[in-house]
């Protein structure tokens, strides 16, 4: 594992006090947490290095990545989720479909849709470059995310930055982070299928105003809102999806890395894999 970045990352403990995330393959066991922002971990590790770090070799990495690039072909293609799914409400769905940011983002605050509205301390909508080509989308908010009304701020938000600048990217730079559902679930539970439907206009708008090269889908939620189709991560790694003309790669998300040592590595080859899709862009642009 030794051409992996050193994923390290900064997490406030209990006292307020910070303490060293080492996000790296090991042994050593990770406390366990929920499936999102707040996940903790406590760990010693190396300082991050300060260049980029070779990709991983593999088998897949030999491979030209538009040979690996399929095109959806039939109604049963998760390719196509877009133009499949019902999002309950046509009325509903087709409003959202108008609205520009500031109409969307309002509205998703004043969201009462689904029964995740109830418990919350706010929505929250997204963050980001509104005209980014990386998109990543995650679950749905955890507890920090709940009270600071940004995606990703916890823990695993911490790891998600690490990630982002392992391959040379940083928030709020040519990237834009959402998740499937914009409220908390109770207990940090996973979204339901119906609680993901009904907030996928939202999402499904913020994919047409940003217009990414490429979305990248943290964890099983995250590509049941995007694909429409149940998968397996495991078995998705290294193949490239499509939401109508826009590839999605699928991999990890974060607070499952936090408590899942040995996938880190795993992570990190989808994350090369990635930006060798959006270098292949660049070279056919």
């Amino acid at each position: 594992m030794g051409l992996a970045p050193v994923w390290r990352l900064r997490a406030g403990g209990e006292d307020g006090a910070a303490e060293a995330i080492d996000v790296m393959p090991e042994s050593a066991p990770v406390a366990a947490g929920p499936d999102r922002g707040n996940a903790q971990a406590s760990l010693p590790a190396p300082p991050l290095p300060t260049e980029p770090v070779p990709e991983m070799r593999s088998a897949r990495a030999a491979i030209p990545v538009r040979d690996l690039i399929p095109r959806p072909s039939g109604a049963a293609s998760p390719a196509a989720a877009s133009e499949r799914r019902d999002d309950g409400d046509p009325a509903r769905a087709g409003r959202i479909a108008r609205m520009d940011w500031d109409e969307l983002e309002n509205d998703i605050r004043a969201c009462g849709a689904c029964r995740l509205c109830e418990k919350r301390r706010q929505a929250v909508p997204g963050v980001g470059d509104r005209r980014a080509e990386w998109m990543f989308v995650g679950e749905g908010p955890g507890s920090e995310e709940d009270q600071r009304g940004e995606p990703f701020v916890g823990a695993a938000g911490k790891l998600l930055d690490a990630m982002l600048a392992a391959i040379g990217l940083k928030r709020g730079e040519n990237v834009y982070i959402a998740n499937a559902v914009k409220c908390r679930p109770p207990h940090n539970r996973t979204p339901q299928a119906d609680e993901i439907a009904t907030c996928h206009p939202y999402l499904a708008r913020q994919i047409e105003l940003v217009r990414p090269r490429v979305l990248i889908a943290l964890g099983r939620p995250a590509a049941l809102a995007l694909l429409d189709a149940e998968i397996s991560i495991g078995a998705s790694r290294g193949r490239v999806f499509h939401r109508g003309d826009t590839p999605v790669v699928v991999t990890y998300h974060p607070a499952y890395l936090l408590r899942n040592q040995a996938d880190k590595a795993k992570a990190w080859e989808d994350l090369c894999f990635a930006r060798r899709l959006m270098r292949e862009f660049a070279e056919r642009a």
